[in-house]
């Protein structure tokens, strides 16, 4: 673990993200979890799915946006 040097394993985390204007949440996300101190550590492929999905919302985001005005 980067924080407290414990020892990672594969697990499942949830993870939340808050941006512009909507809320994601996930119940369990593949990531390797440290033993000691829970600090999740998300492998490169997990970050990318997570970036699709925000900028796919984004967009739909503001395309609703522009039909409300």
């Amino acid at each position: 673990c980067m924080h407290c040097k414990g020892k990672m394993t594969r697990g499942f985390v949830p993870f939340n993200l808050d941006r512009r204007g909507y809320h994601i949440h996930w119940d369990r996300i593949p990531a390797w979890v440290c033993r000691q101190c829970g600090e999740p550590l998300f492998e490169a492929k997990e970050v990318e799915i997570i970036q699709q999905a925000a900028r796919a919302l984004d967009e739909h985001r503001d395309a609703l946006l522009a039909k409300a005005v």
